[in-house]
This record gives C-alpha cells, structure tokens and sequence, in this order.
C-alpha cells in the first residue's frame, strides 16, 4: 500500500470523544436521517430517507460532558 498514512493502518482515534456524552441529537452516531416524501410529475409519492452530518456534534457522536 503505498502512500497510506499510519492513521490508516492503526485506526487511531481522538482519546478526547470518549470522556464526552453521547450527542442527544444523532444517539452517537453522528449522521441524522430526515425522512422524506415527494411528489413527482406523475402524483406518485416518492419517499426518501436524507442521510447528513448531525451540525451539534459535528458527526463525532459525541459532545462534551456537562459540569
């Protein structure tokens, strides 16, 4: 593999995240899913799920810990 970083090999992580909470936003996942339903040409319903950073944890999942 070259030109892959050690980041990559290790999987390393910020030690920081994991002393916060969970964000209550996305329930730690980082990403929000926004359901949605459109109507096309044809009246037909068309439904689709939106899948897009969560903005208050910027997509950690995680804020930091209150107190």
């Amino acid at each position: 593999m070259a030109g892959s970083t050690s980041e990559e090999k290790t999987g390393i992580f910020n030690l920081r995240n994991l002393s916060g909470e969970r964000c209550p936003d996305c329930g730690g996942t980082g990403q929000l899913r926004i359901d949605s339903e459109n109507i096309n040409e044809h009246f037909e319903v068309e439904k689709q799920t939106v899948i897009t950073e969560c903005p208050r944890c910027a997509g950690s999942g995680y804020v930091a810990a209150a107190g």
